[in-house]
């Protein structure tokens, strides 16, 4: 999972950070890395996990629209 950035002719670094930011979002890294920094139990997962879906469910019949 290594991302590279290779400056451009005549980039600025600033430019190529903000590219660099950008991947690591797209990749979703960083979300993995908060995701993993504390163990969280199966039971506390599934908890987790059935309680995001029930609010999911509850904001789809609040507006409408259903969310991704």
């Amino acid at each position: 999972m290594s991302i590279q950035i290779k400056l451009k002719k005549n980039e600025h670094i600033d430019r190529a950070i903000k590219r660099l930011k950008r991947s690591i979002d797209r990749e979703g890294i960083v979300k993995d890395l908060k995701e993993r920094r504390y163990f969280v139990k199966p039971g506390d997962k599934k908890r987790n996990k059935s309680s995001q879906a029930r609010a999911r469910r509850k904001k789809e019949a609040k507006y409408g629209i259903p969310s991704i």
